[in-house]
């Protein structure tokens, strides 16, 4: 054991965010704390730190073991660049190395008498510096750099011109090189890039070291984690395993405490049944034995009501017309800013039904193409068609559609006036704003309020297609998963920018990644994506096609789309033969069937040329129920 927590108690006023929470974590080990937003997660991360005080319980650190932090928010400070900011981290390690060029030079000068003692610090100077792996040090800094993607040609950006996104990724590389024997990590994902997460994701799973990981991204968590802490209204419960095998056990463990809590409902109701009955006979017997069943039932323990926190917030999103089949169209698109190119000649189609998610590292350009296609921005080059009777909904990460001075009350009521108070206040409550919540200015709220919100007015849009930008980011893993079902019962069209591979997984039927400035097109979900990856990407980007075709990105991309549809349309065939087959099946069934029941009949077995016509037509018959079972065979195969 390097980390244990021994029955912490904290409130804040009046409201107890943890109560009695003890778990521990072992050497090695990866470790996640799950549970809605205001839980207590990032609470209980400054408590392990210390940089919160617990009310009570207390925090065992192994002796001698060195712990690391990164906070949900950071900000680095000092006038370095990116590259000498990490080499602080191992400034020892330089400072050594001076030191052995030092001795080096003055080995070279140094007289007989002055040379042992100086070979003998060189000798043990070199040793430290190959066991501190000095000689790896430059191009570990650089590794930890361009996995957290950052280019070599950022590497020398002042810290004070970065946003903040990058200064906390700076602050995770210095943590990572570090290399404490504990990291607790406060969202470590929500910077970073779908190539960035995976090599983090890669650098935790072999880390020599302990993790402890808030973050609401599932399948980061899913390919580290084997604990799970989950604080759930106070309450802290340990599960073993990933996230998938927590949230199974959970509906489980719920499942069971429903049981219990409905077995018990009905016992008590019988009881008091039982003891109305007693005291309706008014017999001093009767009496007592209902006195004594009261005191029996007065010492129960009665469960609390297991609470479901799906329960809690509601989304149904409904389009209030049908769209044509062919929902958009995107020709010969191009963009750039300044110099910087972002992407030529994207070419896709988007059809009526399709949820479709565009992937890609950061600044490719994927949040251009959703502005270009709301309008926001105009293409350098290109055309945008959207198809007949298409409505287009749109959830930007920036929440430009919320007016920041307005309430939120005011917010939903001036957008949709038709709406009286008591309807603008039940949507807002589905969306957890109550009592005077509703009243806060949007200014004010906090970015995954703005989210819920936003959503809010994304569900009254009755469109029938929705654009959305990064939805799933400042939403607790309970509002994902609500977010997904709406999405997944939704009849309309669906796309969506995303770093969060679970939710790509749960929601997309085709994936648009774009990348080298053009998109390749893969039709599936997430897994799918993973699986061709690197076959399409060197079909698309490999230097003889693009040598054969000078558009073979497009030319790909239609071929994947073709091959597709053409496989959906052979399924298609195939079961409406199928249904074709069987019928004729039936049919010829029941015609043998009414012909062996005319040959009992007299009049017909005493005909003989009735009886000849009826033979003729059942071997005939049989013949081709014989083919018609071959082929039914064959299409079932």
């Amino acid at each position: 054991m390097i980390l244990a927590c021994s029955h912490i108690n904290k409130s804040f006023g009046s409201e107890q965010i943890i109560r009695d929470g003890s778990f521990h974590i072992e050497e090695r080990e990866k470790a996640a704390i799950v549970g809605i937003n205001g839980a207590g997660k990032t609470t209980l991360l400054k408590i392990i730190m210390g940089l919160e005080p617990c009310d009570s319980g207390e925090v065992i650190l192994a002796k001698g073991k060195t712990i690391g932090y990164l906070a949900q928010y950071q900000d680095v400070l000092g006038e370095h660049t990116i590259y000498e900011a990490l080499m602080e981290v191992k400034k020892d390690i330089f400072q050594l190395e001076q030191r052995i060029r030092r001795l080096e030079l003055e080995m070279k000068q140094a007289g007989e008498a002055e040379l042992p003692a100086l070979m003998d610090a060189y000798t043990k100077s070199s040793q430290e510096f190959e066991q501190k792996n000095g000689y790896a040090c430059q191009s570990e800094i650089t590794g930890v750099l361009k996995g957290l993607g950052f280019t070599e040609a950022e590497f020398s950006k002042q810290i004070s011109s970065l946003s903040g996104g990058q200064k906390t990724r700076v602050s995770l590389g210095k943590l990572l090189l570090s290399k404490p024997d504990i990291i607790l990590l406060d969202e470590p994902t929500n910077h970073l890039d779908l190539n960035s997460i995976t090599w983090l994701e890669t650098f935790l799973m072999n880390y020599p070291g302990s993790v402890v990981i808030v973050a609401h991204d599932r399948y980061f968590l899913n390919r580290i984690v084997t604990k799970v802490i989950e604080i759930d209204q106070g309450q802290v419960t340990v599960f073993s395993g990933n996230y998938t095998d927590y949230s199974q056990k959970k509906a489980q463990m719920r499942e069971i405490q429903m049981k219990a809590w409905l077995n018990q409902q009905q016992e008590i109701r019988r009881q008091e049944e039982v003891i109305a009955k007693l005291k309706s006979f008014n017999r001093e017997k009767s009496i007592k034995r209902a006195e004594s069943r009261e005191k029996m039932l007065e010492k129960i323990e009665v469960l609390e009501k297991p609470t479901e926190a799906l329960s809690e917030m509601r989304i149904e999103l409904s389009p209030r017309t049908v769209s044509g089949n062919d929902v958009l169209t995107v020709s010969s698109l191009a963009k750039g800013f300044g110099e910087k190119v972002l992407f030529q000649d994207l070419n896709f189609q988007i059809r009526r039904g399709e949820r479709v998610a565009v992937i890609g590292d950061n600044g490719t350009g994927k949040t251009t193409i959703l502005k270009l296609i709301n309008g926001l921005l105009a293409p350098d080059h290109g055309s945008i068609t959207l198809g007949s009777q298409v409505q287009i909904g749109y959830y930007d990460q920036e929440h430009q559609v919320l007016h920041m001075d307005k309430t939120l009350f005011d917010e939903l009521q001036d957008t949709y006036p038709e709406m009286n108070n008591t309807a603008v206040r039940n949507i807002l409550a589905a969306f957890l704003f109550t009592g005077d919540d509703v009243f806060k200015r949007v200014k004010d709220l906090s970015g995954g309020e703005r989210g819920r919100l936003s959503l809010a007015k994304l569900m009254l849009s009755e469109a029938n297609f929705l654009i959305l930008d990064e939805p799933t980011n400042h939403l607790d893993i309970v509002s994902k998963e609500i977010l997904e079902q709406a999405l997944n019962h939704y009849s309309g069209t669906v796309l969506f920018v995303s770093h969060d591979r679970y939710f790509i997984n749960q929601t997309a039927t085709r994936i648009l990644e774009l990348t080298g400035g053009q998109l390749i097109n893969y039709i599936g979900n997430y897994d799918y994506y993973l699986e061709k990856k690197e076959e399409l990407t060197a079909a698309c980007l490999g230097p003889a096609l693009e040598a054969a075709s000078p558009e073979p990105r497009e030319s790909s991309a239609r071929q994947d789309w073709k091959a597709a549809k053409e496989k959906q349309a052979r399924e298609r065939k195939r079961q409406n033969d199928l249904k074709k087959t069987e019928a004729s099946i039936n049919d010829l069934e029941e015609r043998d069937r009414e012909i062996d029941q005319l040959l009992t009949q007299e009049d017909v077995y005493t005909d003989v040329s009735r009886l000849m016509q009826l033979n003729q037509e059942k071997e005939e018959l049989h013949a081709r129920l014989d083919q018609l079972y071959e082929l039914w065979a064959e299409l079932a195969e």
